[in-house]
């Protein structure tokens, strides 16, 4: 897919409509845990000094069977080495298939409330809830959001950021 038919350029297509002055900078790498974007956080934050910080990480670390615990804390510290240097952050909340069973997918799915609501941030449920169930919307790997789905994410994360904006 092209780049400027995913939900990150459509969101900033929406900004620049709506918000000019924010720009979208997009630090994700396909397969990515949440320890790896910790790794990284530092020098994405003093490359972009980002007022918003939109963090969609933790699937990749649930597909491949990571600790729940450990993933929380990899969010946790790139919450809040973020609001250190100023941004808020808004967290974008992702779900598994059940492949390692309730209790880890419970343990996985608890992560990102519970982190909203101790670190006080915004959260996004599930982004891909409207397009996931969508064989339509989803790639044939049945985890990735095709084309289609796209302009559905942009428009529920969206929903949720303007509040950020004011």
């Amino acid at each position: 897919m092209e780049v400027q038919l995913g939900w990150v350029a459509l969101l900033q297509n929406k900004l620049t409509d709506r918000h000019d002055g924010y720009v979208i900078s997009n630090e994700s790498i396909s397969g990515d845990t949440s320890a790896g974007g910790l790794a990284r956080l530092e020098q994405i934050l003093t490359r972009h000094k980002p007022d918003i910080l939109l963090l969609e990480l933790g699937a990749n670390d649930g597909l491949r069977g990571l600790s729940p615990p450990e993933m929380r804390n990899n969010l946790t510290e790139i919450v809040r080495r973020s609001q250190k240097i100023g941004a808020k952050v808004m967290l974008l909340g992702m779900k598994i298939p059940p492949n390692y069973g309730k209790r880890y997918v419970e343990m996985f799915y608890e992560v990102y409330p519970q982190l909203s609501a101790e670190l006080k941030i915004p959260y996004v449920p599930f982004i891909l809830e409207e397009v996931a169930l969508n064989p339509e919307m989803m790639q044939a790997d049945g985890l990735h959001p095709n084309e289609l789905a796209q302009p559905v994410i942009a428009e529920k994360i969206w929903g949720y950021l303007q509040a950020l904006l004011k």
